[in-house]
């Protein structure tokens, strides 16, 4: 799983630049029945061989993408820039769509997914966070017929903390989940091109193991 890359973070009597991931993203992956191995901002030519090794892929939530990916002028209310991690995961994510290795995008995760293949982003939406630093909830609800379907085939409360959102989804991507606003809150690949799956709420905060099991399944 891909990983921040932040230039300061403090532990004990250290305050130094590091490379991190909250710990429910790995917990996350453990209670799945899988082993998490993190993946910190590498060259983006380093991909595909990092992406050899693994059995699936989770592209982590994070900093907003970079709106120049996506053909789009900076908005006020976009966050800063993480070039070294937008040029990483989009390599990561190329490389798993390539390599058929299941993949799942996790909020910032499935907006870069968007991205990779062509579509754009809202670069501000309002009511899905709800306090600065602190997780909301809402249900979505599931498009039938679809891989999150197959999973989840039931409307689900889930964690949620994004400001940004899918605007025009890329090449071949299919919506699968939506909030009652409309938002499009996961986007998959067709079956035929392997275990491609986008959620834009963060599982890992939440007791809901369902997708992460299936992508461990796809994975094994």
């Amino acid at each position: 799983m891909s990983t921040y890359l932040e230039n300061s973070a403090r532990w004990g009597v250290w305050e130094l630049e590091a490379a991190l991931l909250p710990a429910a993203y790995p917990r996350l992956v453990q209670r799945a029945g899988a082993l998490a191995a993190m993946l910190p901002p590498d060259a983006p030519e380093h991909a595909a061989a990092a992406v050899a090794r693994l059995d699936g892929l989770v592209i982590a939530g994070g900093p907003d993408v970079d709106p120049g990916r996506y053909g789009a002028e900076r908005s006020p209310r976009t966050g800063p820039p993480a070039p070294e991690r937008d040029a990483w995961e989009l390599a990561l994510i190329d490389a798993a769509l390539a390599a058929r290795v299941p993949l799942l995008g996790i909020c910032r995760g499935m907006q870069l997914l968007n991205v990779a293949l062509g579509g754009t982003l809202v670069q501000h939406l309002d009511g899905h966070a709800e306090l600065v630093g602190v997780f909301g909830g809402h249900p979505v609800t599931p498009v039938p017929g679809t891989l999150y379907a197959g999973i989840v085939p039931e409307e689900l409360m889930v964690p949620t903390y994004h400001h940004q959102a899918v605007e025009r989804l890329g090449a071949r991507l299919v919506p699968s989940a939506h909030a009652a606003d409309g938002t499009v809150e996961a986007v998959e690949l067709p079956a035929a091109e392997g275990w491609v799956l986008g959620v834009q709420w963060h599982p890992e905060m939440g007791e809901d193991l369902r997708v992460v099991r299936a992508l461990v399944a796809a994975a094994g």
